[in-house]
């Protein structure tokens, strides 16, 4: 009986970045589930899961695709600042454009209890937190 994959990666499909991780991924021979970012962007208690990873002063900006037109268009870049962070996490719910990218939750070979939290595509992090 097969099991369902632990680790949920939400990806954008025109993004290069996103193709990178799921590549690596497959190559790794690490089992995930694949969500389409803008339509079914992460949800309140998973953005709440990665920013308790993350952690420190920059960790909510750190969800944020501040590259992205979404993002340039609200003018986050001025209001994020003052902005609380359960407004934060409301925003990045409702608008998976916001969310930086790839964003993988769940388990991990080396991540420990804590299990896995990350946000964009750095192949030595990723490897060293899959312990591939």
């Amino acid at each position: 009986m097969s099991r369902e994959p632990t680790l949920t990666v939400y990806t954008y499909a025109n993004c290069d970045t996103c193709r990178r991780a799921v590549k690596w991924l497959r190559a790794q021979g690490i089992a995930f589930t694949e969500k389409p970012i803008r339509e079914t962007p992460p949800t309140p208690a998973e953005l709440r899961m990665i920013l308790a990873r993350l952690g420190g002063p920059e960790a909510l900006r750190k969800l944020f695709n501040t590259s992205g037109v979404d993002y340039r268009a609200q003018k986050l870049g001025e209001k994020l600042p003052s902005m609380s962070e359960d407004e934060a996490i409301a925003l990045l719910a409702g608008n998976g454009n916001l969310v930086k990218r790839p964003f993988a939750l769940g388990a991990g070979a080396g991540a420990g209890t804590g299990g896995v939290g990350l946000v964009g595509f750095d192949e030595a992090k990723w490897a060293e937190v899959f312990g591939a």
